[in-house]
């Protein structure tokens, strides 16, 4: 009887110890960090993880084709203007030309850049009316004087406004240069012509602006007395501003 209840204890014994060893096992394995989670739902989550991580180092895109391609500010826009101090009729002597008044007013309300056509050699007098000889003499000799500076690379605009004062009913013989230098340049560009005066109006500068550039659009232009952008500014900028909104600008 003894031995037999010996060896029912001894068997006990040996299932208790297989139990706690099994026991040990498990807990082993899951404090390693191994995941409860079916293979299927492992597998979905390790690609997120994956995928997630390879945008974080994805460069960004490219710009567009195209993008950049404006003018200095971006716009595309071009203000080009030819303008003079000193004495002007029925204005008095002027710091600031007329033309470039308007200039900047065009630019500030279209966003355009601006250049301004200086002569290389500025051989304009001051006084108005040897000035006006002058300006005779270079129209009835189809002068083409030059002018200085470097001309801005005119291919990332595509609307240049175009003005000057009006000199015998025409263009000043310098701004032919710049045409004749660049008519090229803005071939499929439209072209918009202005100008400042005391009673020639636009003076037909439209159309002797087309004909100097006939392969550029020439659009409407506008005409403001050289009196008007001295001495009556605000009414000057509004015509200037309602004139550059209907363009769409």
């Amino acid at each position: 009887m003894k031995k037999r209840t010996g060896s029912i204890w001894a068997g006990i014994l040996a299932l208790t110890m297989a139990l706690a060893l099994m026991g040990c096992g498990g807990s082993s394995a899951r404090g390693a960090g191994e995941s409860t989670a079916p293979p299927e739902q492992e597998a979905a989550k390790t690609q997120e993880d994956k995928e997630a991580d390879e945008s974080k180092t994805e460069p960004s895109a490219a710009p567009e084709d195209g993008e950049g391609e404006r003018g200095g500010n971006g716009s595309g826009v071009l203000v080009v203007y030819f303008s003079r101090t000193g004495e002007q009729y029925e204005v008095g002597v002027i710091e600031e030309g007329n033309t470039a008044i308007v200039a900047q007013m065009i630019g500030e309300a279209a966003g355009a850049d601006l250049f301004e056509i200086l002569p290389a050699d500025d051989h304009y007098p001051e006084t108005y009316e040897e000035l006006t000889e002058v300006a005779k003499d270079e129209q009835r000799k189809k002068a083409r004087p030059a002018y200085a500076g470097e001309v801005p690379d005119l291919t990332p605009y595509q609307t240049v406004f175009i003005g000057s004062p009006v000199w015998w009913g025409d263009w000043p013989m310098i701004m032919y240069s710049f045409f004749e230098d660049h008519a090229e340049d803005l071939a499929g560009k439209t072209l918009i012509p202005f100008s400042t005066h005391e009673g020639s109006g636009l003076a037909g500068f439209d159309r002797k602006l087309s004909s100097a550039c006939p392969e550029s659009t020439v659009g409407e232009g506008l005409a403001v007395r050289g009196y008007d952008a001295q001495n009556d500014r605000e009414a000057v900028r509004s015509r200037v501003e309602s004139w550059v909104l209907s363009m769409g600008f």
